[in-house]
């Protein structure tokens, strides 16, 4: 299956969130995001399935992290083989993928734009180059960007914000961060329900 390239808009406004999927969003799509894509919207309200709630969850937590079904399947399972609650430990896999990591750090104002660093070769995990967004980093990795990358508009001005806070389990100085702790799902700002996931997969 092919990577949806269309509007991001379109996707958030399909689940009903704000996915943060594409940077610099406002008041306008808040207010359509009551609304669902198509040229009349939903015509009234039909109550949702069981199966229904647990396949737009999948969707929705897809979408979040840019990963496509075989992928998402292959965490799954990896999450399913821990001892520890399944759900969870899905989420903190997704959240180890280096093009997040690289999101969360301020490298990129979106995870879209933080796969596409990795892809060009603009990131680097213990002093080495790595495109592939998909590798799970792991405790005190390092992880750095290049110079073209660096002097990138957005991502010069987001180095410079003040304001950015980093989730605890990262910290980063000028434009090299690092891995302090695996991510638990506690700390994970995520309006997901995963419980709705596992029971997707256990149908």
């Amino acid at each position: 299956m092919a990577r949806y390239t269309g509007p991001k808009n379109r996707i958030s406004r399909r689940e009903g969130v704000n996915l943060g999927l594409k940077s610099g969003l406002g008041v306008k799509l808040e207010r359509r995001l009551k609304v669902v894509p198509g040229q009349h919207g939903r015509r009234g309200k039909k109550k949702t399935s069981e199966y229904g709630l647990q396949l737009r969850e999948k969707q929705k937590l897809k979408a979040i992290y840019g990963v496509l079904e075989k992928q998402f399947r292959k965490y799954f399972s990896m999450a399913k083989k821990t001892k520890s609650a399944t759900g969870a430990t899905l989420l903190e896999i997704l959240e180890r993928r280096l093009d997040n990591a690289v999101y969360r750090l301020g490298f990129a104002n979106t995870r879209a734009a933080a796969r596409q660093a990795v892809s060009h070769s603009h990131v680097y995990i213990n002093g080495k180059k790595n495109n592939i967004p998909s590798t799970i980093i792991c405790k005190d990795d390092v992880i750095s960007i290049d110079n073209k990358w660096m002097n990138n508009p957005d991502v010069k001005k987001m180095l410079e914000d003040k304001s950015i806070i980093l989730p605890d389990w990262l910290e980063r100085k000028a434009a090299v961060g690092k891995v302090v702790k695996l991510p638990i799902r506690g700390e994970l700002d995520l309006d997901v329900n995963e419980q709705l996931i596992v029971e997707f997969y256990s149908r």
